[in-house]
């Protein structure tokens, strides 16, 4: 990557984009552009191989079905694996979240080998499914202000000891374990429930990423807004739903 370029990819989106996640890589692209930095934007269909070179990539959720295949491809594809390898941001929602992790439970009910990228393992919640807004706090390493975002799942994810949670709910269910963690991340792989989308919600999440795959330490600032009123409404209406 040259100093004033990056490689955005979305993964998949003829599966994985059924909850309007494709905000997630809009969001990440108008960001870089507003710093001044040329994007190449990469949109891969699960027909295609994955390039190995991005900085970024992107996945989104699905519904059971196409949450498998697309574990089926990119188990055999292998170029997600090679590109994180080569230092890549990984930044995954729901069920692209749970593919990351070493397996989780698909369509047909059986345990699904994900891809081992976040030491986490799914399963199917036995109790009511996890929709709502939620309100958490996020790690403070990673130096955020509070993650808002819309859940909508059964699964419920399990951390192993490798992989640190996202953020801590204040409202809502997260990872649905009851230990009131939600998502998962490492160094460069970050997984979570969040809807929204997530990146719309929380743009210094995105900022977050830039700032990793460029290896500085601070952004150009922008204009913040238009986020920080949507911020604001879904921030109070978790509250009031609490």
């Amino acid at each position: 990557m040259s100093d004033n370029s990056l490689r955005v990819v979305w993964l998949y989106p003829d599966l994985l984009s059924t909850y309007g996640d494709q905000g997630n890589v809009l969001v990440v692209e108008r960001r870089a552009r507003q710093r001044g930095l040329d994007v190449a934007r990469l949109d891969v269909r699960s027909d295609q191989p994955i390039p190995t070179s991005g900085d970024i990539y992107l996945i989104g959720g699905g519904e059971d079905r196409p949450q498998r295949l697309a574990a089926e491809r990119l188990r055999r594809d292998g170029g997600l694996h090679r590109a994180v390898e080569n230092g890549a941001i990984v930044f995954s929602v729901c069920a692209g979240y749970q593919i990351l992790g070493h397996e989780f439970i698909n369509d047909l009910g059986q345990r699904e080998p994900g891809l081992g990228l976040l030491d986490v393992v799914s399963v199917r919640g036995e109790g009511a499914r996890c929709v709502g807004d939620v309100l958490a706090d996020i790690d403070p390493r990673l130096g955020l202000p509070p993650l808002t975002g819309f859940e909508n799942h059964q699964g419920v994810t399990h951390l192993g000891p490798t992989a640190r949670p996202f953020a801590q709910v204040r409202f809502g269910n997260g990872n649905g374990t009851g230990d009131g963690t939600e998502g998962a991340y490492n160094d460069t792989v970050f997984g979570t429930y969040m809807h929204g989308p997530v990146l719309a919600r929380n743009p210094q999440i995105a900022d977050l990423m830039l700032k990793l795959a460029l290896d500085v330490n601070a952004l150009p600032p922008t204009d913040d807004r238009w986020y920080e009123a949507l911020r604001g409404e879904r921030i109070a209406a978790a509250q009031q739903s609490a």
